[in-house]
C-alpha cells in the first residue's frame, strides 16, 4: 500500500461514479472528492455507524435508505456515499438538510445537489469497493463475501407496530401452495385498503398456507420477486384507501430496495408481512383523520410534503387547479376550521415533534418550518399548544 496514491484512486472513482468520496486516517478527514457542490456533507449524520464498520468492506444504510460503501486499511477508511437507488422527493432532502443544519439560505443548493448524485445499484457500488479493497489489501473479495448487516431492517421494523404479528408467521405457512393465490391477495389488498388493523391480526392467526407460482430459477430470487408483486399490490389498495399515491410508491420503492439487499429467504418473509402491516398503519391513520371529501385529503397531502417552507392558499388552489375562494369557502364547510388554521396546525404538530427528537434549537425548527420569524413561530405554538415551544421541550424530555 506504500505505493498507492489513494487520492489519485479515490478522484478516478469519485469521477467514474459521480458519487462523493473521503479518505480518513484514523477517523480524522484527510481528503475529500465530489463532482456534486454540497454546501454541507451529509456523511455528518452517519459518521459514529460509519467508523463503527471493521471489515475491510462493509456499507452503511441510512434512515432515509442513502449508501454508503467503506473500505477498511490499517488505519486509512475510504467512505463513497451517498447513493441511492431512486432519486428522493424534496420533502425527504429539506428534512435531511435540517437535520444537518445547512443554512437556510443554502437548502435549495443542497437539494439541487443531493439530486445531481448519479443513482446507482448497490450491487455496482460493492463491486467498485471489492476492487479498491484489492488494490489497498491485496485481498480479492466478491459480492458473497460481503456480510449484509441487518440494522436497517431493525431500524424500519422497530417503526411498525404489529411486528409481533409478522414474527408469528412460519416460513411453512409462505411456502405450501401451488398457483390458486386470488383469494389470498383479494384478502391483503382489502385489508390494507380499509386500514384495518385488527383484521390483519385475525387474519394472520388463520391464513391458509401459501405458495407462490414458480416465477425464478432460485428460491431466494423467487421469494424476492413475490415480494416486489406483494409491493405492487399492496401500494395500490393503500391509495384506493386514500394515501397519496407519492407516498404509496415512494415507500413500494424503498421496501423493494431493502429487499433487494437481503440474502436470506426468512428475512424477505419478514420484511414482506412488514410491509403489509405498513401499509395497513399508514392507511388506518388516514382513514382515523375522517377527511370527509378528497380535496380536503389531498389539501392535507399538500401541506404536509412542503411543512418546511411557506405555504399559501394560493398555492394549494394552483397545485389543486381550482380558485382560492372555492379552497377556502369549501376546506371551511367540510372541517370547520380555516385553511390557515389547519396548515399552522399541522406546522405546530410537526414542530412538537422536532422539539421532542431532536436537539435543533427553537429558532432553527421555526425557521425550517417556514415561519418570517422566531416571534411568529412562538406566536402561532403557544396558540395551537398553549405553552411556548421551551416550555413544551422542558416538559417533554
Amino acid at each position: 500500500m506504500e505505493n498507492v496514491d489513494l487520492k489519485y484512486i479515490c478522484t478516478i472513482t469519485g469521477n467514474l461514479t459521480g458519487i462523493p468520496i473521503r479518505i480518513y486516517e484514523k477517523e480524522e478527514l484527510v481528503f475529500y472528492h465530489s463532482i456534486v457542490d454540497l454546501p454541507k456533507d451529509p456523511i455528518c449524520l452517519s459518521l459514529d455507524e460509519i467508523f463503527n464498520i471493521t471489515a475491510h468492506v462493509g456499507y452503511h444504510i441510512t434512515p432515509f435508505f442513502y449508501f454508503y460503501g467503506v473500505i477498511n486499511s490499517s488505519d486509512t477508511k475510504i467512505v463513497i456515499g451517498p447513493s441511492r437507488q431512486i432519486k428522493p422527493p424534496d420533502n425527504i432532502l429539506k428534512e435531511i438538510a435540517f437535520k444537518c443544519d445547512v443554512e437556510k439560505e443554502d437548502i435549495e443548493q443542497f437539494i439541487y445537489g443531493m439530486k445531481s448524485i448519479i443513482p446507482m445499484p448497490y450491487e455496482s457500488i460493492l463491486q467498485t469497493l471489492c476492487t479498491i479493497n484489492y488494490i489497498l489489501n491485496g485481498e480479492k473479495l466478491g459480492l458473497d463475501d460481503i456480510t449484509i448487516y441487518d440494522d436497517e431492517q431493525k431500524k424500519l421494523t422497530q417503526q411498525i407496530t404489529t411486528k409481533r404479528v409478522s414474527d408469528s408467521l412460519s416460513e411453512e405457512m409462505y411456502s405450501s401452495f401451488d398457483h390458486n393465490t386470488l383469494s389470498i391477495e383479494q384478502a391483503i389488498t382489502d385489508i390494507v385498503r380499509n386500514g384495518d388493523t385488527a383484521a390483519l391480526k385475525a387474519w394472520v392467526s388463520t391464513a391458509p398456507a401459501v405458495r407462490a407460482g414458480i416465477i425464478a430459477p432460485d428460491q431466494l430470487r423467487q421469494y424476492k420477486n413475490t415480494f416486489i408483486v406483494t409491493a405492487t399490490l399492496v401500494s395500490r389498495a393503500a391509495i384506493k384507501g386514500g394515501m397519496a399515491a407519492e407516498d404509496a410508491f415512494t415507500l413500494s420503492d424503498l421496501f423493494i430496495q431493502k429487499c433487494e439487499l437481503l440474502s436470506d429467504p426468512s428475512r424477505v418473509i419478514n420484511l414482506q408481512f412488514n410491509m403489509v402491516a405498513d401499509y395497513t398503519e399508514q392507511v388506518a391513520k388516514i382513514r382515523s383523520k375522517s377527511y370527509p371529501t378528497k380535496l380536503i385529503a389531498d389539501v392535507s397531502s399538500y401541506v404536509r410534503h412542503h411543512l418546511f417552507e411557506p405555504i399559501t392558499a394560493e398555492n394549494i388552489a394552483k397545485e389543486l387547479f381550482i380558485s382560492r375562494p372555492y379552497l377556502s369557502s369549501r376546506f371551511k364547510k367540510d372541517t370547520g376550521l380555516t385553511l390557515t388554521d389547519f396548515i399552522l396546525k399541522e406546522k405546530t404538530d410537526e414542530a412538537k415533534r422536532l422539539l421532542h427528537y431532536t436537539d435543533k434549537s427553537i429558532s432553527t425548527i421555526g425557521l425550517y418550518l417556514g415561519f418570517s420569524s422566531q416571534s411568529h413561530f412562538f406566536r402561532v405554538f403557544k396558540k395551537y399548544c398553549g405553552m411556548s415551544p421551551k416550555e413544551y421541550r422542558k416538559k417533554n424530555i
